[in-house]
């Protein structure tokens, strides 16, 4: 449900509503034992790594290893947003430089697309001004990353800790790993990633799955295909007996080929912690009762979403981080504080095993590849 920017009384009734402050009491409630449920999870990731090293004799990312496509764009931020609304770099109209990834969730870059799995969306925003969290000084970027699915099933430090090590030790016996799933409370949770539609990705919505701060409030956000043709992509699903292992990346190059993409970005503010968790990321903030609000439009123009030169170099020397950005949109919550540890040591493996040094890119200049002729105004760098 979305009912942001459809009329003055609906606007009001959103304005007027009691968001949770970032900084309130009760937020974030670190567990005790987290650090070392945190360290556990960067070593079984490495590990991960290191296998699909074996595989490939390549060094890949523990997760989201499958890049399906690169695109370049713009994320425009509507100048008419209400007070609400108008938090951190979104409290004015502007334009910001993009380059994103579509991706395949799991850890093989090898995944035929043919198998049903969470798909993930990483956007670079260049030219950002503010405050920058510690990760990110220096570097004027905002990195956010989403997800296919609306809820985490990796949903805190100790279930993911838990799920990890279930999958490493029986992910190649689905029998056996569901024997052991369903012997946990969230069972549906953790098996509902084997039984997501398989669509077009130019038609997936994506999520942020966990909190951030907003500016002053907490919120989620998502990234709505809005285009129409996107919207009618959506009936396009894989047919495993009829489609070639990389199908969705060929959908995705013949869209950007012909088409301009447009996507809305959403937030949906905190009201009420006890119905809308921070620290655990398994459950869904219901829209119905708490609704998701545009507050900008990312915009993609026509181009070759798959360059060959773009994709090496965005799997060998870059990495989107949530904790590469301003402090007013700082991730909040476990499954957050956990990335904070694990993203960098899955990175510093990766650069270590291809013999490659990470490059913090400042703008949309540094990305390598061709830049669609409606972005040129973006190669100054700023």
């Amino acid at each position: 449900m979305d009912i942001s920017n459809r009329g003055v009384d609906d606007e009001r009734k959103l304005a007027d509503r009691n968001y949770i402050r970032w900084d309130a009491a009760g937020v974030e409630n670190i567990p005790d034992d987290e650090e070392d449920d945190i360290n556990a999870v960067a070593d079984m990731i490495n590990a991960i790594q290191k296998a699909q090293w074996n595989n490939h004799r390549h060094c890949y990312s523990g997760t989201h290893a499958r890049t399906q496509g690169i695109v370049k764009g713009k994320l425009v931020v509507h100048d008419d947003l209400p007070k609400h609304l108008k938090q951190s770099m979104f409290d004015h109209g502007a334009e910001y430089p993009v380059v994103c990834r579509y991706s395949s969730e799991p850890g093989d870059p090898g995944l035929d697309d043919r198998i049903p799995q969470p798909r993930g969306f990483a956007m670079k925003v260049f030219n950002v001004d503010g405050d920058f969290l510690p990760g990110g000084v220096g570097v004027p970027t905002q990195d956010i990353e989403f997800n296919s699915t609306p809820a985490l099933d990796l949903a805190n430090a100790k279930t993911t800790r838990e799920i990890i090590d279930l999958r490493i030790k029986h992910g190649n016996n689905q029998r056996e790993l569901y024997k052991h799933l369903e012997a946990r409370p969230d069972t549906d949770l953790q098996k509902y990633r084997d039984t997501v539609r398989n669509t077009h990705l130019e038609s997936t919505r994506q999520y942020s799955q966990t909190a951030y701060r907003f500016g002053d409030y907490v919120a989620k956000y998502c990234l709505v295909p809005n285009g129409a043709t996107q919207k009618k992509l959506y009936d396009e699903t894989v047919k495993p007996d009829a489609h070639p292992s990389d199908i969705l990346s060929q959908w995705l190059q013949n869209f950007h080929r012909d088409h301009d993409a447009e996507y809305l970005l959403q937030f949906q503010l905190c009201e009420n912690l006890d119905d809308q968790p921070v620290e655990y990321a398994g459950k869904v903030w219901d829209p119905e009762k708490y609704p998701w609000q545009t507050v900008a439009t990312l915009v993609v123009p026509q181009q070759d979403s798959f360059d060959w030169e773009m994709k090496n170099f965005w799997e060998d020397q870059i990495r989107v981080d949530p904790w590469h950005g301003l402090e007013s949109l700082r991730p909040l919550g476990g499954p957050n504080r956990l990335r904070r540890v694990v993203y960098p040591a899955s990175s510093a493996l990766r650069r270590k095993m291809n013999a490659r040094a990470e490059i913090h890119v400042k703008s949309l200049a540094e990305v390598p590849g061709p830049v669609p002729a409606a972005l040129d105004s973006f190669l100054q760098v700023k």
